[in-house]
C-alpha cells in the first residue's frame, strides 16, 4: 500500500503566509521562507505554496520566494497562483519548484493542461481544484474561488486526468478553515473514479480528521495550513496518530 503524505500548504499573499475561513477573512499566519523550511525539518512529505493573489505584476516577488524556499528543503514543492503558461511553468521549475498547481487556467483553457504534460510530464502537472456545493452540486470555482465556473467537479477531475494531469488538489471551499472536518464523501466519491492521486484540502481540525479522509475519503494525501502553522497539530504527533491507525506514513 502507498503511504499516506501529510502535506502543508502555504497560501502567500504580499510575500507573507496567509490564512482565513471560505477563502476569505485573511489572518497573517508568518513567513513562509521560515514555515517551509520547519515543515521539512518536521517530516513534511511534500510543501505546496499558493500565491493567492497572483497577477502579472508581482510574478518576479513569486518567482523569488520560490526560489529562497526551494534553497532551504529537500522534500516534492508545488507551486501554484497566476500559472498559465509553458513559460510560467518553466520560470517555477527553475526556480527550484517540482511541481506546478493550475487552477483557472486550465478551466479557462483546459488544453493547456495537455500541453504541460507533454512539455513537463503529468508527474509535474498538478491541478487544483477549488468547489463549493451550490443548488445542489458540487461546482468548479475560479480565481481564487470568488467566480463559478459553472462545471461538475467531478466530471472536470475525471477530464483533467483524461488530458494528462498526474495529480488533482481538490479544496472544499464550504469546508475551507472551518477545522469541522474534510469533504470526505466528496473525496472519496472523486478519487474512486481516478487512477490518479487526489490530495485532500479544507477542512482540518484534528488527528482524526486525516485519518478520516484517508480511509473514508480514500485521499492519498492530506493538505492543511491554521492547524501546522499555529502549532494546533504537530506533523511528527500526527504521523505517529495515524501509524497507531494502521494507516502508513513515512516516518
Amino acid at each position: 500500500m502507498l503511504t499516506k503524505r501529510i502535506i502543508p500548504c502555504l497560501d502567500i499573499k504580499d510575500g507573507r503566509t496567509v490564512k482565513g475561513v471560505n477563502f476569505v477573512e485573511l489572518r497573517d499566519a508568518g513567513d513562509p521562507v521560515e514555515l517551509a523550511k520547519a515543515y521539512a525539518e518536521q517530516g513534511a512529505d511534500e510543501l505546496v505554496f499558493l500565491d493567492i493573489t497572483a497577477t502579472v505584476e508581482n510574478r518576479k516577488t513569486l518567482v523569488d520566494l520560490v526560489r529562497k524556499i526551494a534553497k532551504e528543503i529537500n522534500i516534492p514543492f508545488t507551486v501554484g497562483g497566476g500559472i498559465s503558461s509553458v513559460e510560467d511553468v518553466s520560470a517555477m521549475l527553475n526556480a527550484g519548484a517540482d511541481k506546478i498547481a493550475i487552477n483557472s487556467a486550465a478551466v479557462k483553457n483546459p488544453y493547456l493542461i495537455n500541453e504541460l504534460a507533454s512539455q513537463f510530464g503529468s508527474q509535474c502537472v498538478v491541478v487544483a481544484v477549488d468547489t463549493k456545493f451550490v443548488h445542489g452540486l458540487h461546482t468548479v470555482h475560479v480565481h481564487g474561488g470568488r467566480t463559478s465556473a459553472e462545471i461538475d467537479t467531478i466530471g472536470w477531475c475525471i477530464e483533467c486526468q483524461n488530458r494528462g494531469a498526474g495529480e488533482i488538489l481538490l479544496t472544499s471551499m464550504d469546508h475551507d478553515g472551518t477545522k469541522n472536518g474534510f469533504a470526505s464523501e466528496l473525496t472519496s466519491e472523486i478519487s474512486t473514479q481516478l487512477s490518479i492521486p487526489v490530495i485532500a484540502s479544507g477542512g482540518a481540525g484534528s488527528m482524526d480528521h486525516f485519518a478520516d479522509v484517508f480511509t473514508k475519503g480514500k485521499a492519498d494525501a492530506g493538505l492543511a495550513a491554521s492547524i501546522f502553522h499555529f502549532n494546533e497539530i504537530g506533523i511528527p504527533e500526527l504521523k505517529d496518530y495515524l501509524r497507531d491507525k494502521q494507516i502508513e506514513v513515512r516516518i
